[in-house]
C-alpha cells in the first residue's frame, strides 16, 4: 500500500522585547540560574502580571509578514497544568481569541514550483521554566519563565520532511528579518513542534497523529520526521493501531521516543485571564506597525539577483537572515564586485562564523574593510590564497586588510623576472615532472605551480607563474 504523509508545525519563537511578558524583568539569555526573576515570573501567592505592549506589537507585526489578519478584539486566557516548569500550575496565552488568524508563507520546492503553506494562527503566551536533568535530580532555572512567545501553527498542509524544513527555514528568515525575534535556535529562541501522521495515499481521512516535541535545529527535524514515518509505516504494514501521543526525539539514539499520551484541549480547562483586561486593537495601530515591516527575504532575494546579477541560490542564502544581506549588499556595493562579496560570505567567512560559533552582527571586521579585500585581489596587489590568511587575521583581530598586508609582508610578487628564476630552478629540480606532461600527464602543471607558490610562499602572482610554466616547459 502507498501511503501519504501529512505534516504540520508548531513553531514558538521567543520575541525580542527587553523585557518580559508580564513584568519588568529582562529577558537577556544566559545569566546565573534564579537571577532574572521576581514574584510575579515566579508565580507568588498575592502577585499581578501586567501585560507588556510591546509583546502585542510583535505579535501583529510577525502577523502582517506573514499574510495574516488580526483580531482586534482579544484576551489573554489560562491554560491550567501542573509541570515543575510551571509555578503557577498555569500558563498565560490565547485560546479562542488568537492574536492572528489565517495567513501563510509560500515556499519554493525542489522542482520549481511554489506552494502556499497556510497559518491557522499566532497566539502570544509566555514561556516556561527551563528544567535541568543531573545525576543529583531535576533542577528548576526560572530565567526564562515569563519570556514572551509566540506561537505560529501551520496548517496540515505540508507532504514531506524536506517540504517542513522549507516552511520553517522561510519562517525563521521573516521573523529574523522583521527584527521581532532574533530565532537563534542554539539559544532556544525558535523551537519547533511537529505534527505528523500517514494516510493511504489518495484518501482524504487523516490518520493518527504523534506531536513530536521542542526540535531546535533544521537537521533535527527532518531525521525526526524520517524516522517517525517509517514508524508508523512499519506500525500500519504490521496491522499496529497507532495511538495518539506525544513523542521526543532523541538525537543520540536517532529515535523519537513516547513522552506520554496525547493531551486534548479539555485537558487543560481553559478560560479567561481575569487579571488582565481585553485587548483591544484599533486600525490605526495597526497600519502604524504595518509601516515597520522591513523588505521581506523573498522581496530582498528577488531584487539581489535583478540589481546584482548573483544566482538565485546565493541570493537566497545570503537572505536568509538581515544582518548577512545588510552585510552582503554593503560590500558589493563598495567593492563593484557582487560576486566576490557572496562568494566571501558564504564561503570562508561564513564557515569561520561556524566553526567559531558566532554570527554576522558579532564580526570585527566591516563591509568596507571586505571590500576593501576584495579590491586588493582584483588589484593583484594579493593572491586569492593570501586573500584567505588575510581574512582569518581580521576575523581574530579586526584590523584592516591593507594593515595586515603591510605587517606581514604579503604584498602580492608581479615581477616576472624574479619569478622566472623560481620556474627556472623547480623545472630544473623536477625534470621527471617535464617528461610526464609531454607524455600528456597535463596534472603535473598544477604540480610544479604548487611547488612554485610554496617556494615563494604565496606571494608569486598565480596568472604570471601558470604563464612562464606553460612557456619555460615548452622550450625545454
Amino acid at each position: 500500500m502507498e501511503y501519504e504523509v501529512v505534516i504540520g508545525l508548531e513553531v514558538h519563537t521567543e520575541l525580542s522585547t527587553k523585557t518580559k511578558i508580564y513584568c519588568g524583568c529582562t529577558t537577556e539569555f544566559g545569566g546565573q540560574p534564579n537571577t532574572h526573576v521576581c514574584p510575579v515570573c515566579l508565580g507568588l501567592p498575592g502577585s499581578l502580571p501586567h501585560l507588556n505592549k510591546k509583546v502585542v506589537e510583535y505579535g501583529i507585526k510577525a502577523g502582517l509578514a506573514l499574510n495574516c489578519s488580526i483580531t482586534k478584539y482579544g484576551r489573554m486566557d489560562r491554560k491550567n497544568y501542573f509541570y515543575p516548569d510551571c509555578p503557577k500550575n498555569y500558563q498565560i496565552t490565547q485560546d479562542e481569541l488568537p492574536l492572528c488568524r489565517d495567513g501563510h508563507i509560500d515556499i519554493e520546492l525542489e522542482d520549481g514550483t511554489i506552494k502556499k503553506v497556510g497559518i491557522e494562527r499566532i497566539h502570544i503566551e509566555e514561556d516556561a521554566a527551563k528544567l535541568l536533568h543531573t545525576p543529583a535530580g531535576t533542577l528548576v532555572d526560572f530565567n526564562r519563565s515569563g519570556v514572551p512567545l509566540a506561537e505560529i501553527v501551520s496548517r496540515p498542509d505540508m507532504r514531506s520532511p524536506k517540504e517542513a524544513v522549507k516552511y520553517l527555514e522561510m519562517l525563521k528568515s521573516i521573523l529574523s528579518s522583521t527584527g521581532v525575534s532574533d530565532c537563534k535556535m542554539e539559544e532556544g529562541s525558535l523551537r519547533c513542534d511537529a505534527n505528523i501522521s500517514v494516510m493511504e495515499k489518495g484518501s482524504d481521512k487523516f490518520g493518527v497523529r504523534t506531536e513530536i516535541k521542542n526540535m531546535n535545529s533544521f537537521k533535527a527535524l527532518e531525521k525526526a520526521l524520517n524516522y517517525e514515518i517509517d514508524r508508523q509505516i512499519t506500525a500500519l504494514e504490521a496491522g499496529e493501531k497507532l495511538t495518539q501521543d506525544t513523542r521526543r526525539w532523541d538525537d543520540t539514539k536517532g529515535e523519537t521516543a513516547v513522552m506520554r499520551s496525547k493531551e486534548f484541549a479539555n485537558d487543560y480547562r481553559y478560560f479567561p485571564e481575569g487579571d488582565l483586561v481585553t485587548l483591544n486593537i484599533d486600525d490605526e495601530w495597526i497600519e502604524q506597525i504595518r509601516k515597520t515591516i522591513p523588505e521581506l527575504p523573498h522581496e530582498k532575494e528577488a531584487r539581489f539577483v535583478k540589481e546584482f546579477e548573483i544566482p538565485r541560490y546565493d541570493a537566497s542564502v545570503l537572505t536568509l537572515t538581515m544582518s548577512m544581506a545588510d552585510f552582503f549588499e554593503k560590500t558589493a556595493n563598495l567593492s563593484g564586485d557582487s560576486k566576490a562579496a557572496s562568494n566571501w560570505l558564504m564561503g570562508d567567512i561564513s564557515k569561520i562564523m561556524k566553526e567559531n560559533a558566532t554570527w554576522v552582527e558579532d564580526l570585527k571586521f566591516t563591509p568596507e574593510q571586505l571590500s576593501e579585500l576584495i579590491k586588493l585581489i582584483n588589484s593583484g596587489t594579493i593572491s586569492n590564497a593570501i586573500g584567505k590568511k588575510v581574512i582569518v587575521t581580521m576575523f581574530n583581530t579586526g584590523k584592516s586588510p591593507k594593515t595586515i598586508v603591510e605587517e606581514q609582508g604579503l604584498i602580492q610578487n608581479s615581477d616576472e623576472g624574479a619569478i622566472l628564476e623560481v620556474v627556472n630552478k623547480i623545472l630544473d629540480d623536477n625534470p621527471k615532472s617535464i617528461e610526464d606532461f609531454k607524455n600528456g600527464k597535463n596534472r603535473v602543471l598544477g604540480f610544479i605551480v604548487g611547488l612554485i607558490m610554496k617556494e615563494t610562499r604565496g606571494k608569486a602572482n598565480p596568472q604570471i607563474v601558470n604563464k612562464l610554466v606553460n612557456e619555460e616547459i615548452k622550450k625545454r
